[in-house]
């Protein structure tokens, strides 16, 4: 999203980049908060929180202080994050997380919870729309007890920049970076929307850079390939693997 693409492009910059911005992502409030107050109204039934995103921490906490509540309601709950960026966030509130998988996916989460999930009860602030199941139905079938709210959404653009539009028009791109598989639907959307059928031949001669597995997988199937994945799926990780990129 804009408001999430900075820090990246100022890294790139400051290796000695061009970067022309493209943000794929309006994150903005979920249609209805109804879920989410019913869980916070509810948050001492919970065993855990589980947060795996900058945008998860951000809503779900702020919503918790607009209940009147604060940071002290989740003293007694174990939390769960996944990712430095979302644990970053986590911290400047001030909270600690009792939990971070060894690699930065939802998979890794499922797989090395520290403890039986078999009737834990779960709550999973989540993105409205778009995101992945397998954190859900994994750790149900876990037996733990998961209850899912919206407490945000991450939706498409309404068009392309002038500037990104150009430059994909042009050919003149080197490599387009993702850093999430939605960006990856939404920007194939926008390309769709504004280029029409053949706007797939526009990528012939331009790389893709992916930050992770789940993102190399919808851009294989909606760009057609990928030139390579971050080892680290991090913004550190994506950048690190474009400087050994530009220097083959």
């Amino acid at each position: 999203s804009a408001s999430q693409a900075s820090e990246f492009s100022q890294m790139l910059t400051a290796k000695g980049a061009r970067v022309i911005d493209l943000p794929a992502l309006e994150i903005r409030e979920p249609i209805s908060w109804e879920p989410v107050d019913r869980a916070i109204a509810d948050l001492a039934t919970f065993d855990w929180l589980i947060l795996t995103s900058p945008s998860a921490v951000n809503y779900f906490l702020d919503r918790l202080i607009w209940q009147g509540k604060d940071h002290r309601q989740l003293a007694h709950h174990k939390i769960a994050v996944v990712g430095k960026k979302a644990n970053k966030f986590l911290k400047e509130r001030g909270i600690i997380n009792d939990f971070t998988p060894p690699t930065f996916v939802a998979d890794a989460l499922v797989e090395h919870f520290p403890e039986d999930p078999n009737d834990k009860k779960l709550l999973f602030p989540r993105v409205e729309s778009g995101g992945r199941d397998i954190l859900v139905k994994s750790m149900t079938a876990k037996g733990a007890i998961v209850t899912e709210v919206a407490a945000y959404e991450s939706a498409c653009p309404k068009k392309l920049p002038p500037a990104a539009e150009q430059v994909l028009a042009n050919k003149s791109a080197d490599i387009l970076t993702f850093a999430s598989s939605k960006t990856v639907r939404h920007f194939a959307r926008l390309m769709q929307q504004t280029f029409g059928p053949s706007w797939l031949s526009l990528l012939d001669d331009v790389a893709i850079a992916s930050i992770g597995p789940q993102t190399s997988r919808d851009s294989r199937e909606r760009l057609e390939k990928v030139s390579f994945e971050a080892e680290e799926h991090t913004l550190n990780g994506l950048t690190q693997g474009l400087e050994e990129w530009a220097n083959q």
